[in-house]
């Protein structure tokens, strides 16, 4: 029951309320502020305080939208709900949410008070804003973001005047309001303490919402974060400060070829074969260095590896991450970025002689198997070109294509840039060791240039490395697996070094599986005309210079036995064609001395080849003139030269129209 002094309260309201709606006069000093502020702004919008019923209401389907927008809010808040309203054991008191725009969605209460007083918009879907059903506890909280009770007459429609309703606002982190709680009752059964618990409810909800939405926030970078473990193409580890692992992503497990079960909670010095933990970590933040990961067998898998300190908020180290890549990997894209890698395809191969179709059909029939080749020829016949092409025509051709010119090396060093070295196997050797050129080319092709210059110690490691595809590196232990197709090649004769013991035989067996010969220049001289044609337009400075080859340089270029073989027939192309000036035949007088002398030309038999240029010009000049019959602007375009320059060649030679 309310009070003498509430009812005495509440009829001077309806007095005051009465002429404020009769008369338009409003006695502000008995009543509170807010309330007649509220009274002034309903008024200004056009509420109507004698109308029973005012229609805002949403859709079914809008409303069906705006519980699913809000669904995270309405689930938090309907146990506390449902306590409230269990707590005060009033049939007739309502318990409501509203949303930032006034409209309600949830309420609990009596069905029978929902169906009998439909004009105090108590169920879903209504709106209860200030502009829309005047001065209410749940627009004034809307509009001052402030918890308020409105009792009785306080209310500006006068449906409500027999109505109290205490609400609270809920905040997010930016102090927005998110909803609304209210409890509404018969004003007669007001109790001084709703304002006060519906606060406390509300502050409850608020904080749990805020929990919730931390906890969810969590969850997506969690989610996030473990997306992106999973998606990046390399091995990540955490590892705690005692060396236990604490996770991994799903490269590094299938890599391993292990169960997540089988790493979590283990030792990480349990997966790597030497360059324990503590020794990895001594390297320092970002470096990269080089281990193996436990295998089946006694084979290892190599990895490159950088270890990185992940600091907690009192700078000291919390965990360690662990990330790695297949080395094999890395070094086929390392052979990539440094130019070891294959540019021509057997269809470069210039020529149409017998002999070198009959290389390339060879070439091509083997390049798809991974049968070793052997390419044999004197030096410049183009075996590397071969080679290149012969990897390229492969299913090794994404892979690197690794060469070595095995002449071109130290005796002593041979074997170490062949099979690599581990730190501190000879004087000078890297910090963390250093791959050799067959884990270089692991999925790919290895081009041994010169194999006959290898010295014989070696030849025994390489027999070894081709039977087994496994090699050891100088000064270690570790056996690492290797898939390397093998293309070997020499310009000497090997069945003759192997008699004279300068190589092995078994290894020369090993080799000559498929032997391809590379035909010298002067075995196939129906090419030559080709290449200097080819090479001529190559190497010419003026890329629009026309291709004017006397046929005497032809024949000559036939006639020369060419010991250097196409290497040298290029670097003759080479420098012909930067010494020829532009529309100038080339002749056999550019020719080289050397070669003039080889072939036993007089300078007789040179000038009856050539004449000299001045005379040559001359000529040009006056046969142009004849053809277009004195137009000396038509002449100037034939000769492609500007008139001015005509006009200055007609008076140097002397020329009469």
């Amino acid at each position: 029951m309310l009070s003498r002094k509430l009812l005495r309260s509440n009829e001077k309201l309806i007095q005051i309320w009465n002429k404020f709606i009769e008369e338009n006069e409003l006695d502000q000093k008995n009543i509170r502020t807010i309330i007649a502020e509220s009274w002034i702004r309903s008024k200004n919008a056009g509420v109507d305080q004698y109308l029973d019923e005012v229609k805002n209401e949403l859709s079914k389907s809008e409303i069906e939208f705006l519980l699913k927008d809000m669904d995270y809010i309405i689930s938090t808040a309907k146990p506390f709900m449902e306590t409230l309203y269990k707590t005060v054991d009033d049939s007739s008191m309502i318990v409501r949410l509203t949303n930032p725009k006034g409209y309600v969605i949830e309420c609990f209460g009596d069905e029978m008070v929902f169906n009998n007083f439909t004009e105090l918009h108590l169920y879903r879907g209504t709106n209860v804003r200030e502009d829309v059903i005047g001065t209410n506890a749940i627009g004034l909280v809307l509009k001052k973001k402030v918890p308020i009770q409105v009792l009785g007459t306080e209310h500006y429609r006068k449906c409500y005047h027999n109505w109290t309703t205490s609400a609270a606002p809920i905040v997010n982190r930016k102090g927005e309001i998110v909803a609304v709680l209210s409890m509404s009752g018969k004003y007669d059964l007001v109790h001084p303490h709703t304002l006060g618990m519906i606060m406390a409810s509300a502050l409850a909800i608020q904080n749990e919402i805020g929990i919730k939405k931390i906890n969810r926030d969590l969850k997506r970078a969690n989610e996030h974060l473990n997306a992106i473990m999973q998606s990046i193409n390399e091995g990540i580890i955490t590892i705690s400060p005692n060396k236990i692992v604490t996770d991994v992503n799903d490269f590094a497990l299938k890599f391993m070829k292990k169960d997540k079960e089988e790493i979590l909670g283990t030792s990480i010095d349990n997966l790597i074969t030497r360059n324990k933990f503590k020794h990895l970590i001594s390297y320092g933040d970002s470096e990269e260095l080089e281990i193996y990961f436990n295998s089946s067998g006694n084979s290892k898998r190599s990895v490159i590896v950088s270890v990185n300190s992940i600091y907690s908020k009192d700078n000291k180290i919390s965990e360690y991450l662990l990330t790695f890549r297949e080395s094999k990997k890395v070094y086929s894209q390392v052979n990539k970025i440094l130019g070891s890698k294959a540019i021509y395809v057997l269809d470069d191969i210039l020529g149409k002689s017998k002999e070198v179709s009959e290389a390339i059909r060879l070439s091509k029939l083997v390049a798809k198997s991974d049968v070793t080749i052997f390419l044999y020829g004197e030096s410049g016949t183009g075996k590397e070109l071969f080679a290149q092409g012969i990897h390229n025509e492969s299913d090794r051709a994404n892979n690197s294509f690794v060469f070595i010119n095995c002449g071109a090396i130290p005796r002593d060093l041979v074997a170490s840039e062949l099979f690599g070295y581990e730190e501190g196997a000879f004087t000078g050797a890297r910090k963390g060791g250093r791959p050799g050129k067959f884990e270089l080319a692991d999925g790919g092709t290895l081009f041994l240039d010169e194999i006959g210059d290898m010295p014989l110690d070696t030849q025994a490691n390489l027999l070894r490395v081709l039977e087994t595809k496994e090699v050891v590196r100088v000064g270690g232990n570790d056996v690492i697996p290797v898939d390397v197709r093998v293309i070997a090649a020499t310009h000497k004769n090997l069945k003759e070094e192997v008699e004279r013991g300068n190589f092995r035989s078994d290894l020369f067996y090993r080799l000559n599986v498929m032997p391809i010969h590379t035909p010298a220049l002067r075995e196939r001289k129906e090419d030559i005309k080709i290449l200097i044609d080819n090479f001529y337009l190559q190497f010419s400075n003026n890329k629009s210079k026309k291709i004017l080859i006397d046929e005497s340089f032809y024949r000559v270029m036939k006639d020369y036995h060419w010991p250097g073989n196409v290497r040298e027939l290029q670097n003759v192309m080479q420098m012909v064609s930067n010494i020829v000036r532009d529309n100038e035949k080339l002749s056999s007088e550019h020719l080289p001395e050397y070669m003039k002398e080889s072939l036993g030309m007089k300078s007789t038999e040179v000038s009856t080849v050539v004449k000299p240029l001045y005379i040559i010009e001359k000529e040009t000049i006056q046969n142009a003139i004849k053809i277009t019959n004195g137009n000396l602007t038509q002449t100037a375009k034939l000769l492609e030269i500007g008139r001015t320059t005509l006009y200055r060649k007609l008076e140097k030679f002397n020329i009469k129209l």
